[in-house]
């Protein structure tokens, strides 16, 4: 069970059917895995080894596709970095996972080789695009004779780590197996019933674990074709969805917020769709009832982490699908619900949700303390608090981070957020805890109103305290454009909290 070996077997079977478009070019799967050995035989001629660390630092692209499975090819691991990182935030990952080789962007490169006196391991740079002097073209590396002769490949050799957005301290970096990429792959397929029939969209960032596992690696597992898109547009969405037949999308919440806002999308856009995926963040109950009304689609709602590469669990394309709910555990995946002391708690009642399974990571890069702090007793624990209904069915809270206690109250974020979106002018909204001298902590909520919608503070707070007890009533409402997020999507709390100093 290896990533190579998914690959060669859909250039084996799938040989001549498409592999991936970008920019619109197609290529084929025989193209792909002739892209991949020619790329392997470079990077082994520039060293790379097992147990080497190459980075790759790039937007969407059929350059990091290409690169992904030549790296793990080798048996090498995968330094996945966003290319939006600052030059400190980089160099940072470069110099703890020790990257012997960066493929990356031009400017991205001439930035590195003059950093490079204090990156010690880095000893090549492959810039994709323009010529840099000092660095390997794209060109002149897929110009390499091809590999054909594989080393060995062990199932719980290192593919990838991936680095936590660290807003804890600094950056740990999740270190997933061949095993745990391709157990967690396999199992979603099954889930989801995934075929060489499906046509996966990819616009998730693929630098993020999300995107590489449900639209990448599963993909090529079954020997789909894959529609790469550089960034996110709406609009190129619903066109690509539309004119490309595309039976698969994954996308986190707000994505499908964006898409709701197009003015001339349609049902009919959607209608080769055979799944649209939510995950990344918690997604607003309103906004899934808002969206499946206007465009007759179903979302299904799952839930992972990087460390569990991703996919813990996903809601059921059969049987009961709950709004609110992230569902049932894939296959192969065990969790349960427990307290401060790790005591398994029964139905119902909230603790912290824990995960055991061939998807678990083998720990953090370097760094024995937080592993042993995440891998206790046999279980991951994911710091998200959840509760479990009667049927198996899980409820993310809340992090367990983001908790805020008003008074000795537990006031979960998500649940106040739910409440705001209810709000018609509202676009997005998050609740973050501040200092309180009387309570402890105080709420307050930001939100962003929807275009050419306005609001005042008293009228959220007239809409909040006739849906929510007095003490979960945010104390300050800030009506802002637009909310922080990073790559993914994903609303920023720890920014909202800097802005006010909290």
């Amino acid at each position: 069970m290896n990533l190579r070996e998914n690959l060669f077997n859909s250039v084996q079977q799938r040989g001549e059917a498409e592999a991936y478009t970008y920019l619109g070019k197609t290529c084929s799967y025989t193209e792909l895995g002739q892209q991949v050995a020619r790329l392997a035989g470079k990077l082994r001629e520039l060293g790379v080894k097992e147990d080497c660390s190459v980075a790759l630092i790039l937007p969407n692209s059929a350059e990091f596709l290409i690169t992904y499975y030549a790296v793990v090819s080798l048996g090498a691991r995968v330094i996945p970095i966003n290319p939006l990182y600052t030059r400190d935030e980089i160099g940072y990952i470069l110099m703890d996972s020790q990257s012997i080789g960066v493929v990356t962007l031009p400017q991205i490169a001439a930035a590195l080789l003059e950093y490079r006196a204090y990156l010690p391991h880095l000893s090549w740079i492959i810039a994709c695009g323009e010529k840099v002097e000092g660095a390997i073209s794209w060109a002149e590396a897929l110009e390499a004779v091809p590999l054909t002769s594989w080393q060995e490949l062990h199932e719980d050799d290192v593919a990838v780590i991936l680095y936590t957005s660290g807003t804890t301290g600094k950056p740990k970096g999740a270190m997933l197996t061949h095993k745990n990429l391709c157990s967690n792959a396999e199992s979603l397929r099954h889930y989801v019933r995934a075929t060489a029939d499906d046509r996966f969209v990819v616009v998730l960032p693929m630098f993020h674990v999300f995107c590489m596992t449900v639209c990448m690696n599963m993909a090529v597992l079954v020997g789909s074709p894959m529609y790469i898109l550089p960034k996110f547009s709406p609009a190129e969405v619903v066109n690509v969805i539309r004119d490309w037949q595309a039976t698969v999308f994954a996308g986190v919440p707000t994505m499908y917020n964006f898409i709701m806002q197009i003015p001339n999308a349609r049902p009919e856009d959607f209608r080769s769709l055979r799944l649209a995926i939510s995950g990344g963040a918690s997604l607003p109950v309103e906004l899934l009832r808002n969206f499946e009304a206007k465009f007759r689609t179903i979302i299904l709602e799952g839930y992972g982490l990087s460390e569990a590469s991703p996919v813990v669990s996903f809601n059921p394309i059969d049987g009961a699908r709950k709004p609110g709910s992230i569902g049932l555990t894939i296959p192969g995946v065990e969790v349960k619900i427990v307290d401060d002391n790790d005591r398994e708690l029964p139905a119902g009642e909230v603790g912290e949700l824990v995960v055991k399974g061939p998807n678990v990571m083998a720990g953090y890069f370097n760094n024995p303390a937080a592993t042993a702090e995440a891998l206790r007793n046999g279980w991951l624990h994911t710091g998200d608090l959840a509760r479990r209904d009667e049927e198996g069915y899980l409820y993310i809270v809340d992090r367990k981070k983001d908790m805020v206690i008003v008074g000795g109250y537990n006031v979960y974020p998500r649940e106040v957020e739910e409440v705001l979106y209810q709000i018609p002018q509202v676009l997005e909204a998050a609740v973050i805890g501040v200092p309180d001298p009387d309570y402890g902590e105080a709420v307050v909520a930001f939100v962003a109103t929807k275009a050419g919608q306005t609001l005042t503070e008293e009228e959220v707070l007239e809409h909040c305290r006739q849906h929510l007890a007095k003490y979960k009533v945010p104390a300050k409402i800030i009506i802002t454009p637009e909310l922080p997020k990073n790559s993914t999507g994903k609303i920023l709390r720890r920014v909202l909290k800097e802005q006010l100093g909290a």
